[in-house]
Parts: structure tokens; C-alpha cells; sequence
């Protein structure tokens, strides 16, 4: 999984480029997934999700994705949970000091972001993480919030 994880960052702007045409795709389907209803959505794409994104990027399904705003690297995969940015325990190599053999996941966000379209959204500063959402699809929270923010801006 480690090789995998390191390999997606190293190709963040072709996941940035999969994720932009597949994002209108899961939002169109939002009628869709209101008629199978929370939990029957839920189990279909929470596991496509789940297997999709834990192969590719080592995800910890937290069910509040940034990977489009840390270079495709997941910042959950942090020994010690930094959402925000790297601790002051990187070694000059770039590895994690809790976990030597490991590269820091916020230089790999750094180094990942850099080669996306969208990268300066590393900046943002995050939330921190709702552990009642651990497990939770944002794929669908991302859709709903999306089809929300469409229908305001018509209704404006």
C-alpha cells in the first residue's frame, strides 16, 4: 500500500483531472442516491470508495477527504494526525520521525500539490477531523453539498 500511496502523489494531477470528471457524474446521480435512501447509498459508495481509496491512497476513511487540497497524499496516514501540516519532527531526508521508514505525508502533500491545477488549496487551513464521521462516504457528502450549493445559487 505504501508503494501505491507514494505513487498517487507522485501523479496528483491525473487524480486531480479523474476526480474533476467524476465529481459531476456522483452529483448528477444525487436524485439517485436520495431514492436508495441514506443508508443503501451509503453501503454502495462508501464501499467503492472504501476499497478505491484505501488501495490508492493508504485512506482512513475519515468522511472528510482533502485529498484534492494535499497533493493526493492523505494526511491521516500521519503517525501523529497533523491535518493541518507537517510537525516540527520532519528529518532532513523528509521522513517522519515517529516512523522513520516512512516519507512525511505533508512533504509528499507538498511535493504532490505543487504538480496540481488546484495545489495552492494545500493553504487551507482544515477542520479538525469529526470522528462521527469516520467510515462516512464524503463522496456523498460532497455531492449533497454541492447539489445544496446549486440550488441556493438558484434560488439568489
Amino acid at each position: 500500500m505504501y508503494s501505491v500511496r507514494l505513487w498517487a502523489a507522485k501523479h496528483a494531477r491525473l487524480f486531480e483531472v479523474a476526480y474533476n470528471a467524476f465529481h459531476p457524474v456522483l452529483t448528477g446521480l444525487q436524485p439517485v442516491w436520495k431514492a436508495l435512501g441514506d443508508e443503501r447509498s451509503e453501503r454502495v459508495v462508501g464501499t467503492v470508495e472504501r476499497l478505491s481509496k484505501e488501495w490508492l491512497f493508504d485512506c482512513r476513511m475519515c468522511g472528510q477527504c482533502i485529498l484534492s487540497s494535499t497533493g493526493m497524499s492523505c494526511p491521516m496516514n500521519c503517525p501523529k494526525s497533523m491535518r493541518n501540516g507537517p510537525c516540527g519532527g520532519v528529518m532532513q531526508d523528509g521522513h517522519c520521525e515517529v516512523k522513520p521508514d516512512m516519507r512525511c505525508v505533508w512533504v509528499e502533500a507538498w511535493e504532490g500539490s505543487r504538480k496540481m491545477r488546484h495545489g495552492d488549496l494545500i493553504g487551507v487551513v482544515q477542520a479538525p477531523v469529526d470522528h462521527r464521521l469516520k467510515g462516512a462516504s464524503s463522496w456523498l457528502r460532497e455531492a449533497s453539498r454541492t447539489t445544496r450549493d446549486q440550488e441556493q445559487d438558484r434560488h439568489d
